[in-house]
């Protein structure tokens, strides 16, 4: 084992696009159609509008941003919980990355770093995937978004490594290049056996 692989005691990752990936887009289409939008449109109001932006930063919470959004598409307030579930019905849990992370544990300090709104937790424990890290770093609660550098240092600080200890796996690239310049070793993720290989490489060689 080399130097680098010795000294990496904690290994991070990203939640949305890397262990939750949009890996059907019908059930989005769909929805887009019905509202007479395109897909690019419905994705932009629901992750990049002003609201989204608020509730990554917990300045508001979820249930808020999804109200925004029921005015935005003219439906009853009541609906919206119906066309939240129809946008995320493509998504899909990537539970042999679980697996890798749980046989991390206990050798390596495992975490979430995520832009996420106020219901990620909550969701996470919902799904019994919280349970897979022993830290998890949610935007909207520590109100520091990826590719800022404060978000990764509340990261190594809440699992007391340098940031010369630690791997971070997202599948932006800006996050990666920000990780790196505090001091982290980042993967790009594109697949999970790649971004397994990869890590492998980092810690077992």
């Amino acid at each position: 084992m080399n130097k680098r692989a010795m000294n990496i005691r904690a290994v991070f990752f990203d939640f949305g696009g890397v262990i939750q990936r949009t890996e059907f887009q019908a059930p989005r289409q769909r929805l887009a159609q019905r509202f007479g939008m395109d897909y690019e449109d419905i994705d932009k109001l629901v992750f990049s509008s002003p609201s989204a932006v608020q509730a990554t930063i917990g300045a508001i919470p979820e249930a808020d941003h999804w109200q925004i959004i029921s005015q935005r598409l003219k439906i009853h307030k009541e609906e919206i919980e119906e066309v939240e579930k129809e946008f995320f019905a493509g998504d899909i849990i990537d539970h042999s990355l679980l697996l890798y992370l749980s046989k991390l544990r206990p050798r390596f300090i495992t975490g979430l770093i995520s832009n996420a709104w106020s219901g990620l937790r909550a969701y996470l424990e919902r799904q019994r995937i919280a349970g897979s890290f022993d830290h998890l770093v949610i935007s909207a609660e520590v109100s520091a978004v990826k590719p800022e550098a404060r978000i990764y240092q509340i990261a190594l600080e809440q699992a007391q490594v340098r940031a010369e200890e630690a791997v971070f796996v997202d599948d932006v690239v800006e996050n990666i290049e920000a990780c790196e310049r505090v001091g982290m070793k980042g993967i790009l993720f594109m697949n999970s056996k790649a971004a397994v290989d990869q890590l492998e490489k980092i810690l077992r060689t």
